[in-house]
């Protein structure tokens, strides 16, 4: 099957999707291999059709967006997918069917899309093209049969996992955690953290530690982009926790700089290192200084009562408790129930409402 790459290929395309009863879309992008990331392969699925689209091809997929904007797409596991489209064209489905969240909802242990086909369909899915570069062209054969695959099965397997939520009286907990999803995904990101560097590890350095962990971060992001590769291809976070450690304690860093860095990139990290280890006192960034409180007595006691009342509806419904509400959402609602309840989806607030004060529910 060849790529739809051209205008009057999409325009044909455009027409058969607006006439066709149901749609089921997937998206690869090249998220190992390239930074920033970008959208590289769209699939689709129509009764008695596979088709993928190139998004590399420099086409106007406007008229693409418009014939989808006001109907339920079928994917599984949409939250990535959902991301990458408004982030690239700001697409934003009205509906979503996620057969991830029917899956789970149903109490199904594997829920993976290919863990999914073999349970319900017998066939086993080839999955080692998942990690290929989707922005490679030609694609190969097995890159196309595996795309392929990634939404010829989803329609059935809506279907079927549709009856069986209408069976269990779930359907609507699955259309409020898909609507959830869609509103979730169609909003930018909150970008709250203005110091991104403080990465997992970070809370255990000093002042002078911190500061060689940004030098040496922003040094990474410029490489990264430089070389269009994903930042864990340049260095590893615990790589530069270590640096960041060793420079403040002035220590060697020769056997924590890879031999693969060729001799610019390699002073180039030492020129970040040194910079940092230059910097006046007064101008270190400081720790962050962990403000949160320590739970009462009384919230330790309704944290306990919500923690038994899910893990009892999740053993009754043979759900995954986290699906019902995760410890950190139990936590927020035994500190304020009225206050921290909305984040909760109707279905969730049903289970959950005895743990609350009674003249809050």
């Amino acid at each position: 099957m060849a790529l739809i790459d051209n205008a009057k290929e999409l325009a044909a395309l455009v027409f058969r999707l607006r006439a066709a009863p149901w749609v089921s879309m997937d998206t690869e992008a090249d998220s190992l291999h390239a930074y920033p990331q970008k959208l590289c392969l769209i699939q689709f699925s129509i009764p008695g059709e596979d088709v993928l689209v190139d998004p590399l091809a420099g086409l106007d997929l406007s008229t693409l967006w418009s014939a989808l904007k006001d109907r339920e797409i079928i994917m599984h596991g949409a939250d990535y997918d959902l991301r990458m489209l408004y982030m690239t064209y700001e697409f934003v489905p009205k509906r979503v069917f996620d057969t991830m969240f029917a899956a789970r909802l149903l109490g199904i242990p594997k829920f993976s899309l290919s863990d999914l086909v073999a349970k319900f369909f017998g066939v086993h899915m080839d999955k080692a093209p998942q990690k290929a570069n989707w922005a490679m062209r030609p694609l190969t054969r097995r890159m196309i049969a595996y795309a392929i695959s990634d939404t010829k099965y989803l329609q059935p397997l809506a279907d079927l996992l549709r009856r069986q939520l209408e069976a269990k009286g779930r359907i609507d907990w699955h259309a409020q955690l898909c609507d959830q999803l869609v509103r979730d995904c169609s909003r930018p990101q909150a970008h709250t953290d203005d110091e991104p560097w403080r990465i997992k590890g970070s809370t255990r350095l000093g002042p002078r530690a911190l500061a060689v962990l940004r030098a040496v971060w922003e040094w990474r992001e410029h490489e990264a982009r430089s070389a269009n590769r994903p930042p864990f291809f340049v260095l590893r976070h615990d790589t530069l926790i270590s640096i960041a450690e060793s420079a403040a304690a002035h220590l060697a860093l020769d056997q924590l700089i890879p031999a693969r860095f060729s001799p610019r990139r390699r002073a180039a990290l030492l020129a970040a290192v040194n910079k940092a280890m230059s910097i006046p006192d007064s101008q270190l960034p400081q720790p962050i200084v962990n403000l949160g409180r320590r739970q009462t007595p009384a919230e330790k006691v309704r944290l306990a009562r919500l923690r038994s009342i899910r893990d009892r509806h999740a053993e009754k419904l043979k759900l995954d408790p986290a699906l019902i509400a995760s410890r950190a959402t139990l936590i927020a609602l035994a500190q304020d129930w009225e206050a921290n309840a909305p984040m909760l989806l109707p279905w969730q607030r049903e289970l959950l409402k005895q743990g609350a004060p009674r003249r809050e529910i």
